[in-house]
């Protein structure tokens, strides 16, 4: 009996796949674990003062882990679309893609974390206060979340100078209906599943499905413009 056929391949096909989103996504967080403690204290604090102090650390580190950890996943995502690679070796090619694109992703992480904080500083300020405003600042928290998905996946599929990734990922940002719409959308989904519906989900699949569904719109809008420019 062919195991890679039918019913059978089928499961190891799925069990194939489930392991490389739970390993990266592990990863992720591993390589994140200074924030993750940080925010799971913040969640148990009451007074205001100290989680305004908890949540300076945490954005000191945001450059330094977040970005460079999340670019690793999606180059982990890329290899998956695009070569089609099964489970081996996993945490040598996420630690791998953490090396190659670590000062690119810090400087990356740099300016998006303090476009993040402003944004942060805004909504924060603005909340109960100017409905209108707010109205704007969730439009502009949209157009972020979108603009930093797609600068990760311009960051590992091409090698291009910081200021020609960040206008390759604008562009794609503001002049990819579709693509933004995907983006947007699949990400605004997992994360309230993932929240609201089945928390347990997070530690195992919520940032590799972000990063992987993200990648695939990408790279689909991609090939498309690679397919007219060669008409």
């Amino acid at each position: 009996m062919d195991n890679n056929s039918g019913f059978m391949g089928a499961l190891y096909t799925l069990s194939e796949w489930v392991m490389k989103f739970s390993v990266t996504n592990l990863l992720w967080i591993l390589f994140n674990l200074p924030i993750v403690y940080l925010l799971i204290t913040i969640l148990f604090m009451e007074q205001l003062e100290i989680v305004f102090i908890l949540f300076i650390p945490i954005i000191l580190f945001m450059p330094f882990l977040f970005f460079p950890a999340t670019t690793a996943m999606f180059a982990m995502v890329r290899d998956w679309i695009i070569k089609d690679e099964g489970i081996n070796q996993l945490f040598k090619k996420y630690w791998g893609y953490y090396k190659e694109n670590y000062k690119r992703s810090v400087g990356n992480g740099a300016l998006l974390t303090v476009a993040w904080v402003i944004w942060a500083a805004d909504v924060y300020y603005f909340y109960e206060k100017n409905t209108a405003m707010m109205i704007l600042f969730i439009i502009m928290g949209i157009l972020l979340l979108v603009f930093s998905i797609n600068l990760f996946s311009v960051t590992v599929h091409f090698h291009l100078k910081f200021s020609t990734s960040l206008k390759n990922a604008l562009l794609l940002t503001i002049g990819s209906p579709i693509l933004f719409i995907a983006v947007a959308m699949s990400s605004g989904v997992v994360i309230y599943v993932s929240f609201n519906v089945f928390r347990f989900i997070i530690p195992f699949l919520t940032g590799s499905l972000i990063a992987f569904l993200s990648f695939s719109a990408f790279y689909r809008n991609y090939l498309k413009l690679v397919s007219k420019n060669t008409e």
